[in-house]
């Protein structure tokens, strides 16, 4: 299921050494629908080595769904400058020396670019796999939350489908009845006709046996009871799946393939315009249930 959770921390530090009013640490998650986990990591530069940390937790807490995760470190504009050293600055300048002297052609380095490497080689080493996973657990209970609320719509839809098949089932079962006894009504006048054409009399016993044989084959070719039947205990399955909840995705995508297979069958005994109506009424219902199966964990 989709959903997003963020978190950051401000001034973010291991020791007092390293915090810095302007520092923030950002961390981001987005989820896309999918049948499977599927990670992508995208972190900067200082948070490269949290990566197996932040893999193992996200595979610990969900299941599926293809999951981007951000992970930032921003130093910000708290306006102070740190003054570099007078030693860094000088093994800054004996580095520059050495590799000009082997490339010539090759820039000085500005203000700017010593400024950024003597904070970086004067920096304190910064652990940061307990501010990550702080806020990494943070952003994971936004993300989870956001997709329990995106769950209970996709519950509402689905079973508001899954009644709107139920009120098509009762509407086709009285249609075979009906039919079955109109058809063998017909086949009767059919063998009256035949017969009185023939012998100019009443059509004799054996032929009304031989109507209401045509007619009780009919039916049974006809016959879609079995097909509601198993129609509606799929129903019975899938609404108990969705107020089970949990990891139903799979279990309730196998039902609505059977669910399929029902109304292609109640479809192909159709015998009247109506009944065909009503099948084609469910495949659509299926298919919009099909579609959003797929989203739910």
């Amino acid at each position: 299921m989709t959903g997003y959770g963020s978190a950051q921390q401000q001034g973010v530090g291991s020791t007092p050494e390293t915090q810095r009013p302007g520092r923030r640490l950002g961390l981001e998650l987005r989820s896309v629908n999918s049948r499977f986990l599927d990670l992508s990591l995208r972190l900067s530069d200082e948070l490269r080595a949290q990566e197996p940390q932040l893999r193992a937790l996200l595979t610990r807490r969900l299941k599926r769904g293809k999951v981007e995760l951000r992970a930032f470190v921003e130093e910000g504009d708290d306006g102070v400058l740190a003054h570099p050293s007078v030693p860094l600055l000088q093994q800054l300048g004996a580095l520059q020396d050495g590799v000009l002297s082997w490339l010539p052609q090759a820039p000085p380095l500005s203000v700017a670019d010593a400024l950024r490497l003597c904070s970086q080689l004067g920096a304190p080493r910064q652990d940061w796999g307990d501010a990550v996973q702080q806020l990494a657990d943070q952003a994971l209970d936004a993300l989870i939350e956001a997709r329990g609320r995106e769950g209970e719509r996709l519950v509402a839809m689905l079973v508001e489908r899954v009644q709107a098949l139920r009120a098509l089932a009762l509407q086709a079962q009285p249609l075979v009845p009906e039919l079955v006894a109109q058809q063998r009504q017909r086949f009767l006048q059919r063998w009256a006709d035949a017969m009185g054409l023939a012998q100019g009399d009443a059509p004799s016993e054996a032929a009304q046996e031989r109507a209401l044989s045509e007619a009780t084959a009919f039916a049974l070719r006809i016959d879609v009871a079995e097909e509601i039947t198993r129609l509606q205990g799929h129903l019975d399955e899938i609404e108990r799946l969705l107020h089970k909840g949990g990891e139903v995705g799979k279990r309730l995508d196998f039902l609505i393939q059977e669910l399929h297979r029902e109304a292609n069958t109640l479809g192909s005994k159709s015998a009247t315009m109506e009944l065909t109506r009503i099948s084609v009424d469910m495949k659509v219902l299926i298919e919009q249930m099909r579609e959003q199966v797929q989203n739910i964990e």
